[in-house]
């Protein structure tokens, strides 16, 4: 068996990441009395997003001001007052109560604990995955659970798969394989800590930046075949 530790992302990969956030939006803008439209106002907040955790990534701009900050951009950008620190709040905390799992992923990790170590390694806000990582179903198949915001570093910063194996107790990164969704956060992180790398790609897009995993699958199911033919 060539891998003993299995690290995996949470957000895309294992969670519905995508719908969490989608009933979490809904929720708080209906909460401040904004009238919703999910195709107009969820395409800009996810613009927005997706553009600050890059700058995140990059190490543009702190945790704790990212999660203020996009909303201050979206009501600059819907033209819409409200208090971006209440509705950053009001945010978090729905979704942190907005836990959902993909299809396979149950599956996949009770048969992966009978044979491999396993831990989490996400970027995420602690106030946020705690509830949605650290008191989900698959939770107690995990030795560690490790929190970007909590740790103060993040992918691809490869301190954070440092500190992910110093608290398990493991040394031998040849024994050790990443898994996530994102090309420039799981895998160049990954590979600037020195380890191998699993692309979970569902949509199957191209890889056009040059970041080259070790491994790619398309559905989770397919890691335990990757894993046997390691």
């Amino acid at each position: 068996m060539k891998y003993e530790i299995i690290l995996f992302d949470a957000d895309d990969t294992l969670f519905d990441f995508k719908k969490s956030e989608r009933q979490a939006f809904k929720n708080t803008m209906l909460e401040f009395n904004i009238e919703y439209d999910e195709n107009y106002h969820l395409n800009i907040y996810q613009t927005i997003n997706t553009a600050i955790w890059k700058d995140f990534e990059e190490g543009h701009i702190t945790q704790a001001k990212l999660k203020v900050e996009r909303f201050r951009r979206l009501s600059d950008s819907l033209n819409v007052s409200f208090d971006e620190n209440k509705f950053a709040k009001a945010y978090m905390n729905h979704l942190s109560n907005a836990s959902f799992l993909f299809e396979d992923s149950l599956e996949l990790i009770k048969s992966l604990h009978e044979n491999y170590r396993l831990a989490i390694v996400s970027n995420g806000l602690k106030e946020v995955q705690n509830k949605r990582i650290r008191k989900s179903t698959i939770s107690k198949y995990f030795e560690d659970i490790v929190v970007s915001d909590e740790v103060k570093v993040s992918k691809p910063d490869p301190k954070i798969f440092e500190y992910a194996l110093n608290n398990i107790k493991h040394t031998d990164k040849s024994k050790v394989l990443i898994v996530g969704d994102s090309l420039t956060s799981d895998i160049q992180g990954g590979i600037n800590f020195g380890i191998d790398t699993c692309w979970y790609n569902p949509k199957k897009m191209d890889n056009k930046i040059g970041i080259i995993p070790t491994y790619e699958i398309s559905n989770l199911i397919e890691l335990k075949h990757t894993l046997k033919n390691a």
